[in-house]
């Protein structure tokens, strides 16, 4: 089996990375001559998913008209969150409403995603298929973060996240999901956390190890690092 379809959270203030954001979504920031947002596209693409959806709310017109003057080889979907934000959960929820998928994958482009990635998360999505899971998380150690001061969200154990006062492991900003986990919520306000530790409660989470060095933009000092590296 195989997931065709993605989805990207662009919908945020990214106000961590203030002034640069204030005129400007944080997606369409530069590393190296090229957007994060392109990163990201260009290794969902190597994934060989057929759609591609991305919720706007911040800036959108400059997404919107980002995509005027590309011409990406998969098909892409821009679905604007409303009249309010929608955060990680709402925002997710109003994204599956608009396609047919059962299965997707979740990105945030704060991470600066390569091809390095892919064979890792084909593997994530064979673990996920093989043993028959609605949700799966790829995490990284803390040790391999850019950011030292990033701290983790997670313990991972036998591919079951769990909590704990060690929490070694962060979250990458990549996951695989199934629609019937949002089955009782409405498109509104609320954080994907709030399904995560619903699993967590049932120890039903799951998590996939990355072996990548992680590169987030944390803040604005770890973004101009990440320029001058």
């Amino acid at each position: 089996m195989k997931i065709n379809n993605a989805f990207i959270l662009c919908a945020g203030f990214g106000k961590r990375l203030n002034p640069l954001t204030l005129k400007k979504p944080k997606p369409l920031l530069q590393i190296k001559n090229q957007t994060i947002l392109e990163d990201c596209i260009n290794t969902i693409i190597k994934l060989k998913v057929e759609n591609i959806f991305l919720n706007t709310f911040y800036l959108s017109e400059q997404i919107i008209d980002f995509f005027k003057n590309k011409n990406f080889s998969v098909k892409i979907n821009i679905i604007e969150d409303g009249k309010e934000i929608l955060d990680t959960g709402g925002g997710i929820l109003n994204l599956i409403n608009h396609s047919d998928c059962e299965d997707f994958f979740v990105f945030n482009p704060d991470t600066i995603w390569n091809e390095n990635y892919v064979s890792e998360i084909n593997d994530m999505q064979k673990y996920y298929f093989q043993n028959k899971l609605n949700n799966i998380l790829l995490l990284v150690n803390k040790k391999l973060s850019f950011d030292n001061n990033l701290e983790g969200d997670f313990e991972l154990e036998d591919n079951i996240i769990k909590q704990s006062f060690e929490k070694n492991f962060i979250y990458t900003g990549c996951q695989i999901l199934n629609k019937n986990l949002f089955n009782e919520y409405e498109v509104e306000n609320f954080s994907i956390a709030k399904i995560w530790n619903k699993l967590l409660m049932k120890q039903q989470l799951n998590g996939f190890e990355s072996i990548n060095k992680f590169q987030h933009l944390t803040n604005l000092e770890i973004f101009k690092k990440l320029k001058g590296s």
